[in-house]
């Protein structure tokens, strides 16, 4: 049955500070992991790239795995089948993070880069756990859309709080401290995000419920992946979301090379962090809402990724890059990639109830993990693009002035790439088959069978 009640705001935060939790480790990781690496860990930018490449596709592979095994864990129902998962994995999660950015300062190159691969490894599979379990979380806490939206609006405000507070925390840094004294400064904040990570998970568990029922029994991998392939809404959306997330990783990738050697100083990363983010969280926090309620997610995703795309084409066509229009720019991108993005979260979670519709079987976890599989496989190819443009190119770690064609490369890591990627989503989602008018007739009609069985 639908849960026909609106969520406390108790749970709404609880469920966005869980979020907060993950992205002390996706926003780590995305900023700063191949700056980290290049720059303080010493490992050449061709590897770096490898590695990254490598281990996020591994990393999507994993979720998949993760999801079944969730989906098919017989856990005590008044502990919920997605919220135990939050309290299990959160302490290895957070304490890899920690280990991930500790690469020894001592070890041979060979060392290093081993050491790389089995930590960062190690690390995305605990978090392939935690996400699938995540996700999963809010399409069993309500049905009803209007929620659905502000469940995604309030995770992404709080996610990119956590932006904020590491370009803070770390932009600055970058420019002003080198070697010893940055890998002392990387550890000691990954512990801090350690403890509040763990603190954060529990108070997700502790404050949501999960309300909207499932079959008793899982399904058998045949059945679940019949599920998964009549789901054409969930493959369209998977497809476009791999597109939009191979855009934003490499922007994110990108972006401190971007500040530091084609503006200059690496304070403009912290500029545009502080300025950019929050724009884009206003935006979809507070037009959001009202902007699917007149248009509908997919319109809205759709206006997103063009607006989006225009900007970024535009500041790689804009020559000599000037601070100021840099700005102006990535900010509109950021404001229109920020609003898809919420909505996006918000589709996944109606593609549940599509692929319940199709099938009969409802599945939560797998259905989340093939979602996350591909944004995964997104950021891993839009994250390492940017590694493999500068080892292409003269690039000279920490060196103050690169080259033309290094400046060249990076931009095209900030710009091109981003505006090709989002143009792609754009049409993509043309193929996306479900309106919100179309979500709700779906879901009556899954009551109904489900009120038609227990009449029998």
């Amino acid at each position: 049955m639908t849960d026909a009640k609106s969520l406390q705001w108790s749970g709404v935060i609880g469920y966005g500070l869980g979020d907060m939790a993950n992205s002390f480790v996706f926003s780590m990781g995305l900023l700063f992991l191949l700056p980290y690496y290049t720059d303080v860990a010493g490992i050449g930018a061709a590897a770096a790239g490898t590695l990254l490449l490598t281990v996020r596709i591994y990393d999507a592979a994993a979720d998949v795995a993760a999801g079944r095994i969730i989906d098919s864990a017989r856990i005590p129902t008044r502990l919920g089948r997605f919220r135990p998962w939050l309290l299990w994995v959160s302490a290895p999660l957070l304490l890899l993070n920690v280990a991930v950015f500790s690469v020894p300062s001592g070890w041979s190159g060979a060392e290093k880069l081993v050491y790389a691969y089995i930590t960062y490894a190690l690390l995305g599979t605990a978090f392939s756990f935690i996400t699938i379990s995540y996700g999963s979380l809010a399409a069993v806490m309500t049905q009803l859309p209007r929620e659905r939206s502000r469940l995604a609006a309030v995770r992404s405000l709080m996610s990119m709080s956590v932006t904020i507070f590491l370009a803070s925390a770390l932009g600055p840094a970058f420019r002003d401290v080198q070697g010893e004294a940055l890998q002392s400064r990387l550890t000691m904040l990954t512990l801090v995000l350690a403890v509040l990570g763990m603190a954060f998970y529990a108070a997700c568990f502790l404050t949501t419920r999960e309300t909207v029922t499932r079959q008793a029994q899982p399904p058998a991998w045949r059945d679940s992946w019949t599920t998964l392939v009549a789901n054409r809404a969930l493959h369209v959306l998977c497809v476009a979301s791999l597109c939009a997330l191979a855009g934003a990783g490499s922007l994110s990738a990108s972006a401190m090379y971007f500040a530091r050697y084609v503006l200059g100083d690496a304070t403009y990363f912290l500029t545009f962090a502080l300025t950019t983010t929050p724009l884009g969280m206003l935006v979809s926090v507070l037009l959001g809402p009202m902007l699917v309620a007149r248009f509908g997610k997919k319109m809205v995703f759709q206006c997103g990724m063009a607006i989006a795309a225009a900007a970024h084409f535009l500041l790689f066509f804009t020559s000599p890059v000037k601070p100021v229009l840099a700005f102006v720019f990535l900010a509109l991108g950021s404001i229109s990639l920020t609003l898809a993005m919420v909505v996006a979260w918000a589709l996944q979670n109606d593609t549940v109830e599509y692929g319940e519709w199709k099938s009969g079987m409802r599945l939560e976890g797998l259905n989340y993990s093939l979602f996350s599989l591909t944004r995964k496989c997104g950021l891993a190819l839009g994250g390492s693009l940017p590694a493999f443009l500068l080892a292409a190119s003269a690039y000279v770690p920490n060196q103050a002035t690169q080259d033309a064609g290094t400046l060249r490369a990076i931009l095209a890591g900030v710009a091109l790439a981003p505006a090709m990627a989002f143009s792609l989503a754009f049409v993509v989602m043309f193929f996306y088959p479900l309106s919100d008018l179309r979500f709700l007739e779906i879901v009556r009609e899954i009551e109904a069978r489900a009120m038609t069985r227990q009449s029998r």
